[in-house]
């Protein structure tokens, strides 16, 4: 007869409360899944996050209350699980699990690893640390009503990165106040800013410089004091922006003054920030209009194809506010505007904003025509799409406890029940990808760039960091001679930052070797000579094409896996003989953008009863993966939902 400890059987029970687990990230997931943990029976469980509490937590990260704003996340929710469990062994890291102390070693003291992140780059690190160090990893996101969970295990299923990934859609609000590093970070703060002075208010959606950011909070205390000290503009204690716009009666060179000029001054305060980045340059209303022409404007076509100068852009600020703050006068008190991005003042105050704001951060402005394009809806956060989202990783984890990691699977939930009144859709596991970048045997890459034209420092952040995610590369030529083009070791090779390529014998056809020693990762990157790549674009990787869907399966292979002879087919069978039955996912009309997976992302395509699994930061359908005939076979899509959890 079966042992029980509660509803667990014992030797399951027993490998739980004794088992070390690493949980990455205490946010909205990270909340839940502490939680569960505990409550299920873990009893060693180590978590780290770098973020600190804000007000806007408040409302889905169950953990935190008004009194812990400020504080550290992974302390404050070890304090609150241990309520729940006060035998539990607890260790809380206020950190970035990129710190180099965080080394293939540390993961090693780990059975099982969960990741609750929300951002791409400390994905792919614990990825790569968890394929060095073999340790199954639980990957997990969320956006909005979809969610999805995954099983990462080195040589048998894919990693995060086998599948490209498109270009991320929601970003931690610290980088769209403080750190804009892409015009698509401006654009979401232009449309945060609509909001602010003429929609709804939402603290999720805050504009002004964040003082809490986790760049800054390396002492507790410190970030303590400036989240809760003062209601000036800026700080986390917010003063409402509307409220302050309607007391200047909606001046358009009041607002243009605060938000591109003191709130950049501000930002310039926060040193820390710009040790490593270029500084923002403050714009002033006064400057701008003795010293430039309005008319300037470069590209040609329709008028909304064309780039504005700075000072366009600054008298289409000035008409836009007015036209919106008459608008909202129209409406009498008490009225709210909506963002529309086919509404043409709305549309013109994004553009406005968005491009000052990417001029004062050092970035190429956008065409009115770019931005409209790029201007998805915001996908909210939801309390209940976290919750769920955590008992599942818990699910997963109990079946890589049990020793049944076959039985892993990626499941999707999904914002409408499928024809079989599913919400929740179990997919079978892919295996490794041969060309994946990161775990294959042999990692290897080709890169087309300009070799006259790329500088070292280019190459270092933008290709092999920003990328190919490596935290600290060691780059050699395979020249014969061994040459160093970039050491890890401060000042080893700093000499050569400012150097182009080509002033180092790299040509056509070059070889390097680079190593990061902390994610004990090793990628030979073959290097394309070209002269003819598109305006704007520095490099292209050979074969990375994330906003294309793959190849689906031909109509032949389809027939040769499908399960009971129907496409459609059911969820899995509880006998261990019986064929897999599969479900798929009725998709629906959303006004939404809707994420999607390459081992995490989920997102469903409006029109048809077939499941299309789409990138959470696109909307581009993924193909079908692979249906088996094997017991709880299902398909799989193939990427990551990024969320602000």
């Amino acid at each position: 007869m079966v042992q029980l400890v509660g509803s667990l059987r014992k030797e399951l029970a027993d490998s739980l409360s004794a088992c070390r687990v690493l949980v990455v990230g205490a946010g909205g997931i990270g909340c839940e899944l502490l939680k569960n943990l505990v409550l299920t029976g873990f009893k060693n469980i180590e978590v780290i996050d770098l973020d600190t509490i804000d007000v806007s937590n408040l409302n889905r990260q169950f953990l935190f209350q008004k009194k812990h704003v400020g504080k550290s996340k992974a302390q404050v929710a070890k304090e609150s699980v241990l309520q729940f469990c006060p035998t539990a062994n607890i260790t809380a890291y206020h950190d970035s699990i990129m710190n180099p102390d965080y080394n293939v070693e540390f993961f090693r003291n780990f059975m099982l690893v969960m990741n609750a992140l929300d951002n791409r780059a400390a994905r792919n690190h614990v990825n790569r640390m968890c394929l060095a160090a073999d340790i199954p990893l639980i990957e997990s996101g969320t956006a909005g009503y979809l969610g999805q969970v995954t099983v990462i295990k080195k040589g048998l299923t894919e990693c995060y990165e086998c599948q490209p990934k498109p270009t991320q859609k929601t970003f931690p609000g610290c980088t769209i106040r403080n750190t804009p590093s892409e015009p698509i970070h401006c654009i979401v703060w232009a449309k945060y800013l609509f909001n602010q002075l003429f929609g709804e208010e939402d603290a999720d959606q805050e504009v002004s410089p964040d003082t809490a950011d986790p760049e800054l909070s390396w002492n507790p205390a410190d970030t303590e004091a400036r989240a809760t000290a003062s209601d000036q503009d800026g700080d986390i204690k917010r003063v409402s922006t509307k409220d302050w716009a309607r007391s200047t009666g909606y001046d358009a060179v009041k607002l243009f003054n605060k938000l591109f000029k003191d709130d950049i001054q501000y930002l310039l305060t926060m040193d820390k920030l710009w040790k490593k980045r270029k500084a923002p340059l403050p714009l002033d209303w006064l400057e701008i209009q003795k010293l430039a022409c309005p008319q300037e404007v470069t590209g040609t076509g329709l008028k909304d194809q064309q780039v504005l100068g700075v000072a366009g852009y600054s008298q289409l600020f000035s008409r836009s506010v007015e036209t919106l703050r008459s608008m909202l006068a129209d409406k009498g008190d008490g009225a709210e505007l909506v963002w529309d991005k086919d509404d043409p003042p709305a549309m013109d105050f994004v553009t406005a904003a968005a491009n000052l704001r990417m001029h004062i951060f050092s970035m190429n402005m956008k065409s009115r025509f770019d931005i409209k394009s790029m201007a998805g809806n915001i996908i909210p956060a939801i309390a209940t799409t976290n919750a769920v989202i955590a008992g599942l990783i818990v699910l997963e984890a109990l079946k890589i406890l049990s020793g049944d990691v076959e039985q892993c699977r990626t499941i999707f939930l999904n914002k409408q029940p499928n024809p079989r009144k599913k919400l929740l859709v179990p997919c079978a596991l892919d295996p490794p990808s041969a060309n994946c970048y990161v775990c294959a045997s042999k990692p290897e890459v080709t890169v087309k760039l300009n070799v006259h034209k790329t500088l070292v420092l280019a190459l270092q952040d933008k290709i092999l960091k920003e990328k190919f995610g490596m935290v600290a590369p060691d780059v050699q030529i395979e020249d014969g001679k061994g040459t160093i083009l970039i050491s890890s070791e401060e000042g080893e090779t700093e000499a050569n930052n400012s150097k182009f390529l080509s002033d180092f014998g790299i040509r056509n056809g070059s070889r390097l070797q680079v190593d990061d020693f902390l994610q004990d990762y090793t990628l030979l990157v073959n290097v394309i000579h070209c002269e003819d790549l598109e305006k704007d674009v520095e490099f292209e990787v050979v074969g990375d094409a994330p906003d294309k869907a793959p190849t689906p399966p031909s109509a032949q292979e389809e027939d040769k896996n499908v399960a009971n002879g129907n496409k459609d087919s059911a969820e899995p069978s509880t006998s261990s003989k019986a064929p897999a039955e599969q479900d798929d996912v009725l998709i629906v009309d959303s006004d939404e953008e809707e994420p999607s997976s390459s081992t995490m992302d989920v997102s469903m395509e409006s029109g048809g009863h077939k499941r299309k699994l789409h990138d959470a930061e696109t909307g581009e359908a993924s193909a079908k993966r692979q249906r088996l005939d094997q017991p709880s076979a299902g398909d799989e899509d193939d990427d990551d939902i990024i969320a602000l959890d």
